[in-house]
């Protein structure tokens, strides 16, 4: 019954509720007057004739001033502080009002005091009875979605404005219910902020199993990556969901809605904090200048794009062999409205004279070299494709940009490429080699490119990484996969390290070999399990059988190592960017690499596959391939 009459009355049309409203504040204005008289006079008190009229006047004083302070238009169950002090006001200035015009009346035998115990009795009664609506249709809103729906029980971490905003907001959502604030401050521990108790996170089992907490709110926004991940590694033996608020700006300004929380990805278990931009490296080979960004589509590629049309070049060209890669990003770049010419090129890296007469025609002043074939099984099983595209692809848009005088060449490398067991890292490594000997043969020369190349680990989410692969696995419910429980691997987000792309191609002399600074090594193991915890679910395993997502190991793939190297020497030497490093290696002169050049490019187009292997070995250092281990197109069926 007493459901249904809640229905009954929220399905009411607003001008029904606000006519409602306006019908209780009259009768609460005239039995206030009464009472007040009552309160004064120490007993019951019933007007009697002008001052009956003047009681049963004040409702027509109060009418029209609360209606102008918009009374009638909170909304019951949401009203807050700010409409509360709207009330006081708007009851203050009534009563004053109806003081006024009792003193200025005449009518004898009102007590003065009737004044003032109406006003207060006034903002009682009126702000009370508001206050009694939000909480009863709240609480009984809240029962029914208890009943009818599965809230699922959550903590807010962090107990500051962000934290307060974030809980009030969330008293309001149908999905989620929040239960108490864990925050380390010592002051706040044991108080209760918006009727929940603050909790510090040594609290954290006792809480999460018997309340049994699904998600956990991070709502400190401004916090470092080091102190998020120190907070996430609390967290991450709890099979609990963890996601992020944004900033207190936009709870302010009541922009937050559920699906704008965050959730907390691997990009935040880095421990190492984004080292902000030289201004003067990020722009030098891009503000006003035409770019030229190959494999454009590609993880590094694109964001390069995003990252370099933000830098205000004159004209930004995109040249991308996959259709539908080019026109994605083409679209992005679009999009963006930036006023900037961008232009796709399609076409592959291998066609010498279109990557000339694309750099001739829109006069390219700079280029990213991305494009590149990086899978390490994949390039393993096609070592022909894998050499035609990484090294002559590379060769190709080298001698492209010195012969239309391209100022500046940035090959994008990997730590593949360092004393490398597969294909892909020796073809890298082939690569860098011809932009060595590229450099120092036109060393001196008017107008000559100046090559580098820039050489970082594993980038987060990119196609080639696991954690697309792992979040695919997570999402179908397991097995997760990881090669060897002692594999290990360097990560930075894609952003980054296109960023650090960018400031470090600015740096170069000539011929460098530049370095990422990518922060310590994760274990893949480890990163699979947190990646299961975060996405608040639990490993299954010989210790916990009832678990949701079990861990396979398959054994490391054809040309995988345990764990990968960015140097070939014995030292790397700082720069004046403390995540950049800049490495002096061995090479070949121009005139020994080109002969080996070209007795590959005679196996490469025999498919010769013993050639192939053997000039791979004897010109890349440390190059030690899986014997195992033959392209599809070699040997018999």
């Amino acid at each position: 019954m007493q459901l249904n009459l809640i229905n009954w009355f929220l399905s009411l049309s607003r001008i029904v509720k606000r006519l409602i409203m306006l019908s209780i504040d009259v009768l609460l204005i005239v039995a206030i007057l009464i009472g007040a008289f009552s309160m004064r006079l120490d007993e019951w008190f019933w007007p009697q004739g002008d001052l009956l009229y003047l009681i049963f006047f004040a409702p027509l004083i109060a009418t029209p001033i609360f209606i102008k302070f918009g009374l009638y238009r909170a909304i019951v169950r949401y009203i807050g502080f700010k409409a509360l002090w709207t009330i006081v006001q708007a009851v203050s200035l009534y009563a004053l009002v109806w003081g006024v015009v009792v003193l200025l009346s005449g009518v004898e035998g009102i007590p003065r005091s009737v004044i003032l115990i109406n006003w207060i009795l006034a903002m009682l009664l009126i702000g009370g009875s508001r206050i009694v609506g939000r909480w009863y249709f709240s609480e009984e809103k809240s029962r029914t979605d208890n009943t009818s729906s599965k809230r699922k029980n959550v903590l807010v971490y962090g107990a500051g404005s962000a934290g307060i905003q974030l809980a009030t907001a969330l008293s309001y959502s149908q999905e989620l219910r929040p239960i108490a604030f864990i925050d380390d401050e010592p002051s706040l521990s044991n108080h209760h902020i918006s009727g929940m108790k603050v909790h510090s996170s040594s609290e954290l089992e006792r809480l999460i199993v018997p309340m049994k907490i699904r998600e956990v709110l991070l709502a400190i926004p401004s916090i470092s990556r080091m102190q998020r991940n120190e907070i996430i590694n609390r967290l991450e033996p709890y099979p609990v969901l963890v996601r992020s608020v944004p900033g207190v700006s936009e709870l302010a300004q009541g922009k937050l809605k559920i699906d704008d929380l965050n959730v907390v990805g691997i990009n935040d278990l880095l421990g190492r904090d984004p080292v902000p931009p030289n201004q003067n490296y990020i722009k030098s080979n891009i503000a006003n200048k035409v770019v030229m960004i190959t494999g454009a589509g590609g993880s590094i590629g694109s964001e390069l794009c995003r990252q370099i049309i933000q830098l205000q070049p004159k004209k930004i060209v995109l040249f991308e062999q996959s259709e539908f890669s080019l026109y994605a990003i083409d679209q992005e770049l679009i999009g963006m409205k930036l006023n900037i010419d961008v232009v796709p090129i399609l076409g592959s890296i291998l066609n010498t004279p279109l990557v000339e007469r694309v750099c001739r025609k829109f006069c390219i002043q700079t280029i990213y070299h991305a494009a590149a074939y990086k899978h390490v099984p994949m390039i393993e099983l096609n070592n022909f494709s894998g050499v035609d595209n990484n090294i002559f692809g590379t060769l190709s848009c080298a001698e492209a940009a010195s012969s239309a005088n391209v100022e500046t060449f940035v090959l994008i490398s990997t730590d593949k490429a360092v004393r490398p067991t597969n294909t892909m890292g020796a073809t890298k490594r082939f690569a860098e080699m011809i932009l060595q000997a590229l450099s120092q043969r036109y060393s001196g020369k008017d107008n000559a490119t100046n090559f580098s190349m820039v050489r970082f680990g594993n980038v987060l989410d990119s196609s080639g990484s696991v954690i697309p692969l792992f979040k695919k696995q997570i999402k179908n419910g397991g097995p997760v996969t990881v090669t060897d429980p002692e594999i290990i691997r360097y990560f930075m987000t894609i952003p980054e390290a296109a960023q650090l792309v960018i400031q470090a191609g600015a740096m170069s002399k000539g011929g460098d070999v530049f370095l990422l600074d990518m922060g310590d090594p994760v274990k893949i193991l480890d990163l699979a399990k947190k990646m299961i915890h975060l996405s608040g679910l639990e490993v299954k395993d010989s210790d916990n059988p009832n678990g949701d997502i079990e861990i396979l190991f398959t054994g490391l793939r054809p040309g995988e190592k345990l764990y990968e190297e960015l140097l070939i020497g014995d030292k790397a030497l700082k720069t004046e960017h403390k995540l950049i490093l800049r490495s002096k290696e061995e090479m070949l002169p121009w005139s020994e690499l080109e002969i080996i050049l070209d007795k590959l490019k005679i196996a490469v187009d025999k498919q010769n596959f013993e050639d192939v292997r053997e000039f791979l070995v004897e010109t890349v250092h440390g190059y030690k391939p899986d014997s195992s281990i033959n392209d599809l197109m070699h040997g018999e069926n």
